[in-house]
């Protein structure tokens, strides 16, 4: 160990993370005490890692993060994470942003200031790469200096900022890549107002429990879009058809367009969801690339609806990965003959139920004949702890009708999923 260079001795102190373990380890001699000060470049203040954390006061809290920062030269990553409802005067935070200003690279801190303070106006905006902030306010956005050259990624969770500012901190960053909002604030000066956001550089976007009117997205290099438990009228996506993933998980919306964004789909994944399915299948209708459908807890708007299996196999004829959990009804069974088509390059088929029926087992078995080069069926189910005597009934039936099914199917891995 003596003859390790500091350097290295600070590569290995920045993989401990922890600010309580590195401090610890410095302490080892004075080469080591020398690589914290000089040679760290990544530490971590995390509530979870040291309970002591939550026995100090603030101001002592404050006086020990205060300490161990100013002890370092050079720091790149700056993580402080505390449990939610924990504050922090705002001096020590701009003591803390001043002093690594000109080094740092990735910013991740989600305790609230009193009085609040605006970090994008404090942090080193030219050498910073990724931005994490939750538990704040942002206001006042000029993005006219204060720009973000290097910004690549940037993550808002539970931070209260208006439409406009939101708009204009994308356009300060001309870099950004990755964009994650969760349970954001958005303030809206006009009830019925639309948020509009646009970006040329945006690769992968995350929303996450937000309700708005109307989301207006432009971004040509979007690849991935992902949006979770929003409640939406509408979302408008505006793109020159690089979106590969699409993902949408519990989310209410009226009208939903991802315009000519379909045509290099690959993956698309849709549970929880009330979907018009020849609507739907008309946004996703040339995506014929995609390797992977998932049609997930499903809704179909029209009782008479039902996922047509035939049209995916001539609409996604690349479809190695097909996952499908919807309420079954009668129109689910109509496949035509047994040579009119074949899900030929499925080779993963998980197939789910909300409430077990004879008619969930005639269901595998008529998409078991039509993909012959299955490898895996995977099983879910729901089992609810008080059956009733005609529950156990048909789960018995069930049991015994895969299992002869199985034996049918003998190059077929079949596994089960209950809750």
């Amino acid at each position: 160990m003596e003859y390790l260079p500091v350097e290295v001795i600070g590569n290995i102190l920045s993989r401990l993370g922890a600010a309580r373990d590195v401090v610890i380890a410095s302490s080892t001699c004075r080469k080591w005490r020398e690589a914290w000060k000089n040679h760290l470049h990544t530490l971590t203040f995390n509530s979870n890692d040291w309970p002591v954390y939550h026995d100090l006061t603030r101001s002592g809290l404050e006086i020990i993060i205060t300490q161990t920062i100013f002890q370092t030269n050079g720091l790149q990553s700056l993580s402080i994470i505390m449990d939610d409802g924990d504050e922090f005067s705002a001096a020590p935070l701009i003591a803390w942003l001043m002093y690594t200003r000109e080094t740092l690279r990735q910013l991740h801190y989600n305790v609230s200031t009193t009085p609040n303070i605006n970090v994008l106006e404090k942090c080193g905006r030219q050498r910073l790469e990724v931005l994490a902030l939750a538990h704040n306010t942002i206001t006042g956005v000029e993005p006219s200096y204060q720009k973000f050259p290097c910004l690549r990624s940037l993550s808002l969770s539970y931070v209260s900022i208006s439409a406009l500012d939101l708009s204009l901190l994308l356009t300060a960053c001309p870099r950004v890549a990755v964009l994650n909002l969760v349970s954001i604030d958005i303030v809206m000066s006009d009830p019925q107002a639309t948020m509009e956001l646009t970006s040329n550089s945006l690769k992968d976007i995350y929303v996450e429990a937000i309700s708005l009117d109307k989301i207006i997205l432009e971004a040509d290099s979007l690849e991935k879009l992902h949006l979770k438990d929003c409640t939406l009228e509408v979302f408008e996506l505006v793109s020159k058809g690089k979106l590969k993933l699409l993902k949408i998980d519990d989310v209410s919306v009226i009208h939903l367009d991802i315009g000519e964004s379909a045509e290099n789909l690959e993956i698309v994944d849709v549970s929880n969801f009330t979907i018009m399915w020849s609507k739907f299948h008309h946004m996703i209708a040339k995506s014929s690339k995609l390797r992977r459908l998932r049609l997930w807890g499903v809704v179909f708007d029209d009782d008479d609806e039902a996922v047509d299996i035939e049209t995916i196999s001539a609409c996604f004829p690349q479809v190695s990965h097909l996952s499908l959990s919807y309420e079954l009804r009668e129109t689910a069974l109509h496949y035509g003959s047994e040579d009119s088509f074949k899900l030929e390059n499925v080779v993963v088929l998980e197939l789910g139920w909300a409430v077990i029926s004879d008619l969930f087992s005639h269901w595998v078995a008529g998409l078991l004949e039509r993909c012959p080069n299955l490898r895996k069926l995977v099983i879910y189910g729901v089992v609810s702890e008080t059956k009733t005597h005609e529950e156990c009934h048909t789960l018995a039936n069930f049991t015994s009708f895969i299992v002869r099914l199985a034996r049918k199917y003998l190059h077929v891995d079949v596994q089960f999923e209950y809750e």
